[in-house]
C-alpha cells in the first residue's frame, strides 16, 4: 500500500560518508563567526581554497550528469560561513526538460534522521529525558520485548528475555537491537516487512507493531541500521505534546528559515519537486522510478499517514545547508540558537561500545571500526586518515536513499551538501566519497 511504500522508501538510507568524534569540536582550529549567515565568499582563495583545483569538483559532477548517471544535481560548499560553491547541473525532470534550479525540492529520505536527532536534543536540554534512561520510561509498550538468541539454518528464531531495556543512548545510536525491514537476510527484518512497521497509519501504530517483534540482539551488544529514529519521532511527539511536523516547524525549520522543508510538498510548490529515478539493469540507463517495494511511488504532494522521523522529509539544498551550518556553528545560525555547543559536541561523539565489532551498518555501504563510529543520529569519524578520507577529525554526516549526502567538518569549519534523486545507488563511484576527495584536495590553506 502507498503509505508502506512511502515510509519504507523513506527509511532506506545509503550511508554515504564518514563523520565525527569526541573532542573534535573542542579542538576545531577556527570556529565560525557568531552570526555566520552563509554569505558569499569574496573568492575561494579567501577561505583557503585553490580555484583551479576546486574546478575538478565541478568537472566531476558535471560529468556524472553528462554520462546519464543522474538527471540533475546540486552541490553546496561553504567554509567559515562563506559560500564557496553553489552549483546546479542537469535537469530537474527528464520528461519535461526543466533545468535543475537552486530552489528545487528533493526527497531527503534518511537525511531526515539528523534533524530528528536535533529535535530530541532540544527536549534533552529541557530536561525531559536522559541519555541512559531506559526507553521503556517513554515507550512502555517495549517492556516485554524478546531478544533473538539464535537463528537456525531454516531461519527459525530462538528467543530469550531482555537482560535490560535499551537505553535512549542506544536508541539514538542504532545499538538498541531494533530491525528495519529493508532487507530479508534476517528473520527480524522479515517480520518488520510482514507486519508493515514502516507502513503504519501513525506513530502509535508503528510503536505497537514494533512491540510485537523481537530485538535482533541484546541491547548494546551490536549495531544495526534500524527504525530507531522513527521511535525517536514518536518520543518527540509524546514529550512535546505536538506532532513531529509541528515540533520541527516551530523549533527548527522556522527559526533556521528552512522555508521549504516539511513532510510533504504543498500545491503551490509542487512544480519544484524533482523527479526521482532509478537505474535500469538491462539498458544501463536511468528511468523514472514508478514502483518501490512492490508499491507505487508516492507523490509527496499530500500529508503522509505517518510523519517519518527516519526518512520522511523533503527540502531544498539551501534549507539543508542552513541546518548543516547551524551544526557547524555549534548550535546556532544568524543569532538564533537551537542547541548548546555541548549538545552538538555530544551528537558528534562516538557512542558505539569499544567491544562491539560491527561489520555492517545495515545498508552494506560502510563499516565501522576504530576510525569510524556513530554518534547520536550522525555517523562520526574518529581518525579520518586511517579511514581513508581527507576530511577533518570529527566530521558528522549521513546520506539518503535517493543519493543525497552531506557532511559537517568542525576541524576545518566546512559544510557540504549534495542533492540528487536516484534510488538504488548512483551508477558508479559513491558521490559522497568523491566529493570529499575533490573538496579537500582543493583546500590547500586550511589555516585560513
Amino acid at each position: 500500500m502507498l503509505r508502506h511504500h512511502r515510509l519504507a522508501a523513506a527509511m532506506t538510507a545509503v550511508a554515504l560518508a564518514l563523520a565525527p568524534v569526541s573532542g573534535a569540536w573542542a579542538q576545531a582550529k577556527r570556529a565560525a563567526p557568531p552570526a555566520a549567515a552563509l554569505t558569499v565568499a569574496a573568492t575561494p582563495e579567501s577561505v583557503g581554497f585553490d580555484s583551479q583545483r576546486l574546478a575538478k569538483l565541478d568537472a566531476y559532477m558535471a560529468k556524472v550528469v553528462a554520462d546519464g548517471r543522474v538527471a540533475g544535481m546540486t552541490t553546496f560548499l561553504a567554509r567559515h560561513g562563506k559560500v564557496v560553491s553553489y552549483k546546479t547541473y542537469g535537469k530537474k525532470s527528464l520528461a519535461t526538460g526543466e533545468p535543475m534550479t537552486k530552489d528545487t525540492i528533493f526527497r531527503i529520505y534518511s537525511m531526515t534522521k539528523p534533524i530528528t536527532g536535533v529535535a530530541m536534543m532540544i527536549l534533552f536540554e529541557e530536561g525531559k529525558w536522559r541519555l541512559d534512561d531506559p526507553v521503556t520510561k517513554y515507550v512502555p509498550e517495549f517492556k516485554n520485548l524478546k531478544v533473538v538468541s539464535k537463528v537456525d539454518g531454516n531461519g527459525k528464531m530462538t528467543l530469550e528475555d531482555m537482560r535490560r531495556p535499551p537505553t535512549m543512548r542506544e536508541v539514538m545510536s542504532h545499538t538498541a537491537g531494533f530491525g528495519y525491514g529493508l532487507q530479508d537476510d534476517h528473520p527480524v527484518d522479515k517480520l518488520y516487512r510482514e507486519k508493515g512497521v514502516l507502513g503504519a497509519a501513525g506513530l502509535q501504530e508503528m510503536i505497537n507493531r514494533t512491540a510485537e517483534i523481537p530485538l535482533m540482539y541484546q541491547p548494546g551488544a551490536g549495531w544495526y541500521y534500524s527504525s530507531a529514529v522513527d521511535i525517536q519521532g514518536y518520543i518527540v511527539e509524546k514529550l512535546s505534546g505536538q506532532s513531529l511536523g509541528q515540533f520541527m516547524q516551530q523549533r527548527i525549520f522556522a527559526p533556521l528559515k528552512m522555508h521549504d522543508t516539511a513532510f510533504f510538498v504543498p500545491p503551490a510548490k509542487a512544480s519544484r519537486l524533482a523527479a526521482v529515478y532509478m537505474g535500469n539493469r538491462e539498458t544501463g540507463r536511468i528511468e523514472e522510478a514508478k514502483r518501490i517495494f512492490d508499491n507505487d511511488m508516492p507523490t509527496y504532494l499530500t500529508p503522509p499517514a505517518m510523519e517519518s522521523g527516519g526518512g520522511g522529509l523533503v527540502g531544498t539544498t539551501m534549507d539543508y545547508a542552513r541546518f548543516a551550518q547551524m551544526i557547524a556553528n555549534k548550535g546556532q545560525l544568524d543569532g538564533v540558537r537551537i542547541l548548546s555547543p555541548a549538545s552538538v559536541e555530544m551528537m558528534g561523539t562516538n557512542m558505539i561500545p569499544k567491544d562491539v565489532l560491527v561489520s555492517s551498518n545495515g545498508t552494506t555501504a560502510s563499516r565501522f571500526n576504530e576510525a569510524v563510529g556513530f554518534g547520536l543520529d550522525f555517523m562520526v569519524v574518529n581518525d579520518p586518515r586511517v579511514a581513508g578520507s581527507l576530511e577533518g577529525k570529527g566530521s558528522m554526516s549521513w546520506g539518503g536513499a535517493a543519493g543525497t549526502w552531506f557532511w559537517v567538518d568542525p576541524t576545518n569549519d566546512l559544510i557540504f551538501v549534495g542533492m540528487i534523486q536516484r534510488l538504488g545507488g548512483t551508477g558508479g563511484d559513491d558521490l559522497g566519497s568523491a566529493a570529499r576527495t575533490l573538496t579537500y584536495q582543493a583546500l590547500i590553506h586550511p589555516e585560513k
